[in-house]
């Protein structure tokens, strides 16, 4: 249950739009919340491209409104080429939208309501960027606070993960085709919108395919990967994020690497602000942005960097589930990264065993998992939506090869990133490996805990692809994403390798086999031992919510079916209304209603990898009486043994008249993946 502040220390004035010109002539629209004040104050920059007007409006009102009701005034900036401003946006995270920020930022700091102190702070896209412009060391920039963000663009975005190319690019890439050819709000821009979204439109590229011609973490990916030169950022950090989001392994590598006054928070939370946090228990999310806010821009001695580096949840052992709205855990400190509180425990593997010790006799097994393997592993990134979990695990299991612990005779508690080393050989020259690690309940359900993958192409570097070498063994690994669980005594600790994960990854281009020398293997288990610690407090607060009509529930449907005669699966995901389940809503204050629906389709036979299809339909429709504009989108990818093909279409309308139609079509050759 969130508190809703509806008096604060400073009233608060919103301009709803107001434009910032660039040195070459662009216009950028932005969003203000300026307290009432007679002194000038800080100003925090949130920049994205997400539209301030009718696509985030609906979280930055109670956010931003309660950071400028503490005294802060607060900037909500559309980058070129998305919202009300003006250009294109030709991909993610490029070298002009860092200048563009440079140059607002040193424009926010010369306002007369601007103390000349700015501040970033962002969730996802908006995270990237406030340490990628850190990076660039503008002089009034003096703090950031990032959520679900990475700070390696190859490795830990949404893009590719262990060097494979996760299905979530290609989704990722639909749903920016979704937002943006929504129309540009002729009550900002008058007449010239249709021109200005005729022109976005005919220049969109094809966002997934933009990433895809990247498979190797080349020069591409290294712009804008802080992790490229963590020195570079020279001002405190406040890193957050959850379990259940696909950027938990950044939290720790951020703030290990920068040295900088530095503060985490590691909860149970999906890819939302902590104060929104799903599972709960949500944070007093905004206090803390207000505490640290207070302690750098204003000079406030409140303690902020008292404590551990980081606040980490620790999960307890729980039934899986595909909907879980809350964890069950509590608090610990972690003092620094790496921690004296964590140390490695090495467990061998024998015989569907893991065993402390093992004989040395010579044990090798091959390891031919179905293509459709992890069909209850569910989604890569936590949204905070129901179904979205992974399942109980024991399909999965049972599709690979597992590994169990004695029962345990007392709780064993972890914190860190698990780890996999062995030696293998494959009979062909691409492939992968899959590790899980699973929590087993006395009956018999299992709880995934973690999980890792490897291109083992990728070996020597995600930087490089070096195909194997039929038959000729080598030392690989998998390391497994950062977790906190605590293992109940009377369960088991399961480790699950499998050669294919087609649900989270694109299958190789061949059918294959690997052939693990067990003898070799170590499974590594980060063994926590630290204290508890007072954990954020758990009463989240926000200013008043964005006024919002609901005009029809929104729904997610999910489903996994068989094809007996085809031996295929076909995984589904519908979202109904709202990608996410938002349903149809509109804006009250702005009168503007929106609707987007998607629905996505991943299809493989266990007989051919060359079977993968993906299909993604989807419609945008925004406006308000007399004025709707629609966006009728379709996106389908597949491969041969050598090229990825990417194929799409676009139609829109204007008050139920078409407009436009723009196509796509790609093919791309793959490269050891």
């Amino acid at each position: 249950m969130k508190k809703i502040i509806t008096e604060f220390p400073y009233e608060v004035k919103i301009i709803e739009n107001d434009w910032f010109t660039l040195s070459d002539g662009t216009r950028l629209s932005y969003r203000l919340w300026l307290p009432e004040s007679e002194e000038p104050l800080p100003t925090i920059l949130e920049y994205l491209p997400y539209r301030k007007r009718d696509g985030t409006r609906g979280r930055d009102n109670p956010m931003h409104g309660y950071f400028s009701g503490h005294g802060y005034n607060v900037i909500r900036v559309d980058i070129r080429g998305t919202g009300e401003s003006d250009g294109l946006l030709e991909d993610e995270y490029l070298k002009q939208e860092q200048d563009d920020a440079l140059e607002v930022i040193d424009w926010i700091s010369k306002q007369p309501w601007c103390d000349g102190q700015v501040a970033m702070m962002g969730k996802s896209w908006g995270g990237f960027n406030s340490l990628q412009i850190a990076a660039r060391r503008p002089p009034a920039l003096k703090a950031v606070m990032v959520v679900g963000y990475t700070d390696d663009r190859y490795n830990n975005d949404i893009h590719y993960k262990g060097g494979l190319v996760l299905n979530d690019n290609f989704w990722w890439g639909a749903i920016m085709l979704g937002y943006q050819s929504r129309a540009i709000d002729p009550e900002i821009v008058g007449d010239r919108w249709r021109e200005m979204w005729l022109e976005r439109l005919k220049n969109m590229p094809l966002w997934m395919g933009n990433w895809l011609e990247h498979q190797t973490r080349d020069e591409y990916w290294q712009h804008g990967s802080v992790c490229e030169d963590y020195s570079a950022i020279e001002v405190p950090v406040f890193a957050v994020d959850g379990y259940a989001d696909s950027y938990t392994n950044t939290v720790l590598s951020l703030l290990e690497n920068v040295d900088v006054p530095k503060k985490g928070i590691l909860g149970p939370w999906a890819h939302v602000y902590a104060h929104d946090g799903i599972p709960e228990p949500a944070i007093n999310f905004l206090g803390e942005g207000v505490r640290w806010w207070d302690h750098w821009l204003k000079g406030k001695d409140n303690g902020v960097l008292d404590g551990p580096m980081v606040q980490a949840w620790i999960e307890n052992s729980m039934a899986p589930s595909t909907n879980r709205p809350v964890s069950d855990g509590r608090w610990v400190a972690i003092e620094d990264w790496p921690s004296k509180a964590v140390s490695p425990k090495e467990y061998q593997l024998t015989y569907g065993r893991l065993v402390e010790e093992r004989e040395a006799q010579e044990e090798k097994v091959l390891l031919h998992t179905p293509l459709a393997h992890t069909l209850l592993a569910n989604e890569w990134m936590g949204a905070g939506v129901p179904g979205e979990s992974p399942g109980d695990q024991r399909i999965d299991n049972g599709l690979s090869m597992t590994f169990d612990s004695e029962i345990l005779s007392e709780d064993l508690e972890i914190f860190g990133y698990p780890r996999i080393d062995l030696k293998l050989a494959s009979d062909k020259p691409n492939a992968m490996l899959y590790a899980s690690l699973c929590d087993i309940a006395p009956d018999g359900s299992s709880e995934r805990v973690s999980y890792g993958v490897m291109n083992l192409t990728h070996l020597q570097g995600h930087d490089k692809v070096v195909p194997l070498i039929p038959g000729e063994e080598v030392s690989a690994f998998v390391g497994l994403d950062c977790c906190g669980h605590r293992f109940k005594a009377g369960h088991r600790i399961r480790l699950s390798l499998a050669n294919n994960a087609w649900l989270m990854f694109w299958p190789m281009p061949e059918d294959y086999s690997l052939t693990l020398n067990i003898k070799e293997a170590v499974f590594t288990l980060p063994i926590f031992s630290g204290e508890d610690t007072e954990g954020p407090a758990e009463m989240p607060e926000s200013a008043a919510l964005t006024p919002t009509t609901i005009l029809s529930e929104g729904k997610v449907e999910r489903e996994i079916t068989y094809d007996l005669v085809n031996d295929a699966w076909t995984c589904m995901t519908n979202g109904i209304g709202g990608v996410f389940g938002e349903g149809i809503y509109r804006f009250d204050e702005i009168d503007m209603t929106i609707e987007h629906n998607l629905k996505r389709e991943l299809t493989v036979s266990n007989r051919d990898p060359l079977s993968a299809h993906y299909l993604i339909t989807q419609n945008m429709r925004i406006g308000r009486e007399g004025w709707w504009t629609n966006a009728d989108i379709w996106t389908t990818q597949d491969s041969d043994k050598d090229y990825f093909y990417l194929k799409g279409q676009m139609d829109v309308s204007e008050n139920e008249e078409h407009l436009y139609t723009k196509t796509w079509e790609k093919k791309i050759p793959r490269n050891g993946m």
